[in-house]
């Protein structure tokens, strides 16, 4: 599985650069053919000027050493074949070796800038791999009482986190999992993303219940679409839903408007029948009396050891097909629930894309929840559930 700031999202592609030894192959057989092709055609013909082009083509592809290693191979093999077949005149020979030499020059110079720009480039994209890491973490994520893995594809090229949000803390009340989707989707959706994830990194180690860390998210929404508003941007909800794990069965879950759950292993697999609530940000405008987070309700459900919780974000649920048809989740589960739990992420991926028949058109979150092994225990002095349910 991979999620954002693994080492496929990060490291430089060793196929990108041609190896020393193909690079020889190429050019001495490229030298062959067209000494071989100006020996036919006569001394009148200056096929092997042609040459010139082989370390220009390196510029673009190859190492400095190897630019400059062709380079010097051409100019020594014009220059040779200058002195057996010689130009018409003195004045001929000499600004062809010009000629050439300014073009070798040009060609290494350019392969210099080239990978001095590529290094920048990949100085950047480490630089935010590194700040991208802090806002998701990278996957599979253990706790002591459940493991997260799972696919995390962002709409927007080459950017590593999107619209779509999760974390997971084991903290003193048990294990925190959160899942949610911001408003939107790619790059211009990470601000609401992060205060999300913020305010959850800090409530689910402070607030002892469910609904508390509820609260915390609305107000994270709500303070950022206040800054947002006064920047002139765009205000945004969030749909999410947190979980709490601890070492019984059951699951709570304080749901805020975002899909349900999908529960796989021990029989049929069906969403988890969770009331949808109101998404975060929208609490004040659905007329929720009170604190925001109390007026919200901790649902339960059992999560047996070796069942797997699926979390989806819509990024899987309206994928479309050509003619506008929404992927059929519920359907597509009962063929690939006989997938094992690490595969069952990547298979899910690969089926939305052959359904889509194309790339994607939001961002795409598939998390996979499930039970530590031997974590099906009594709860102990520190694990005892909070919610008093």
């Amino acid at each position: 599985m991979t999620g954002p700031g693994t080492p496929t999202d990060s490291a430089p592609s060793p196929g990108r650069t041609p190896s020393n030894w193909t690079v020889a192959v190429a050019v001495l057989a490229a030298t062959v053919v067209l000494l071989a092709a100006q020996a036919a055609s006569g001394s009148s013909a200056r096929l092997v000027l042609l040459l010139v082009f082989v370390p220009a083509l390196l510029a673009g592809l190859g190492t400095l050493t190897q630019t400059v290693a062709a380079a010097v191979w051409v100019t020594g093999v014009i220059v040779v074949s200058s002195l057996v077949f010689p130009p018409p005149s003195v004045a001929g020979r000499a600004l062809t070796l010009v000629s050439v030499v300014l073009a070798e020059v040009i060609g290494v110079l350019l392969c210099a800038r080239r990978l001095r720009r590529d290094r920048e480039l990949f100085r950047m994209r480490q630089t935010a791999v590194t700040l991208q890491r802090q806002i998701l973490r990278p996957l599979p994520a253990p706790t002591r009482h459940a493991l997260l893995d799972g696919r995390y594809r962002p709409v927007e090229e080459d950017a590593l986190v999107g619209g779509d949000l999760y974390d997971i803390a084991d903290t003193p009340y048990g294990t925190r999992v959160l899942v949610g989707d911001v408003q939107g989707k790619g790059l211009p959706a990470i601000g609401a993303g992060f205060a999300v994830l913020s305010a959850f990194r800090e409530a689910a180690f402070r607030d002892p219940v469910l609904t508390g860390v509820a609260l915390a998210l609305e107000n994270a929404v709500t303070r950022h679409n206040a800054y947002a508003a006064q920047g002139g941007e765009d205000e945004r909800f969030v749909t999410a839903t947190v979980f709490g794990l601890d070492g019984g069965s059951t699951v709570q879950a304080v749901n805020c408007g975002h899909l349900a759950p999908y529960l796989l292993g021990g029989g049929e697999p069906g969403a988890v029948p969770l009331d949808a609530g109101v998404p975060l940000g929208l609490a004040e405008l659905a007329g929720l009396t009170g604190p925001a987070g109390e007026a919200r309700a901790v649902q339960c459900f059992e999560l047996a050891e070796g069942a797997t919780l699926l979390l989806v974000t819509d990024g899987v649920t309206e994928a479309a097909d050509a003619e506008g048809v929404f992927y059929p989740i519920d359907r597509r589960l009962r063929e690939l629930s006989a997938r094992s739990p690490d595969a069952l992420a990547g298979a899910v991926e690969e089926d939305v894309r052959r359904y889509s028949h194309g790339p994607l058109r939001d961002d795409l979150t598939i998390l996979t929840l499930r039970r530590t092994p031997g974590s099906d225990r009594p709860a102990g002095p520190r694990e005892a559930r909070p919610d008093g349910l």
